[in-house]
């Protein structure tokens, strides 16, 4: 199982909201590339990074840190937030960035992200934020009458390789992840999987691990010391030797 250490830009700072709330932040650094250096340090070979004023406002005002992010981190650097058309998705991968997540737009216009998915293939992978059963757009300001399932058919019938999945009442929690959620959709859908929000202690970790996950993303875990990045990094690849 891959782990993916999280950065959440806003403002060009490190932060973590609480369940999404933007008026619950937490700012934990001022330098994302130091902190993206540290998980390198401690053996982590990806980085999810989350453009938070992108996500709200579709635009991309943190594009430059993520770009030095992508190019000096010596991470294999994913980016989500704000990113809505194609030009947008080319200067991302022109800059170095290894994939790209589409969130918001898979709902509001799913014939562009199916061709973005064909063009890019890999490249390309899907951001689904759920509250309840349903799927979250906005930067998780607005709930949509999506269903998961729905969406995760629909991706899977355009091919993308991974999808992202979110709880958003789980995330900044620190209460656990949402376990029987990933357990049923890993089971149910032939795509990777990468298993998002309240991954907070290495009982999580194990937990996805053995139930086959591709990957976990873990943020403000790391940054209050409840999982250390290099005994999860161990841990996530011992079912895979």
């Amino acid at each position: 199982m891959k782990i993916f250490p999280a950065i959440d830009l806003r403002g060009g700072k490190v932060v973590r909201l609480l369940k999404g709330d933007y008026d619950k932040m937490t700012v934990y650094g001022e330098d994302p590339l130091a902190a993206a250096k540290k998980f390198a340090a401690a053996g982590a070979e990806f980085l999810h990074v989350v453009d938070l004023d992108g996500a709200k406002d579709g635009e991309t005002p943190n594009f430059e840190t993520v770009k030095r992010l992508a190019q000096e981190s010596g991470l294999k650097v994913e980016i989500g937030g704000g990113i809505r058309d194609e030009e947008t998705v080319r200067r991302y991968l022109d800059a170095g960035v290894y994939r790209v997540i589409l969130g918001t737009i898979a709902v509001k216009d799913p014939e562009f992200t199916s061709r973005m998915i064909s063009k890019y293939g890999s490249r390309i992978a899907v951001g689904v934020d759920i509250s309840g059963r349903n799927v979250a757009i906005h930067g998780w300001t607005e709930v949509s009458e999506i269903s998961v399932d729905e969406i995760f058919a629909k991706l899977c019938q355009d091919g993308v390789k991974c999808i992202i999945c979110t709880d958003i009442s789980k995330d900044g929690a620190m209460e656990g992840t949402n376990r029987q959620l990933y357990q049923e959709l890993s089971e149910k859908y032939p795509v990777e999987i990468v298993a998002s929000g309240g991954v907070s202690s290495m009982g999580d970790v194990l937990a996805l691990r053995e139930m086959g996950v591709y990957g976990a993303i873990i943020g403000k875990a790391l940054y209050t010391g409840d999982i250390d990045l290099a005994e999860a990094i161990v841990q996530s690849k011992e079912a895979d030797k």
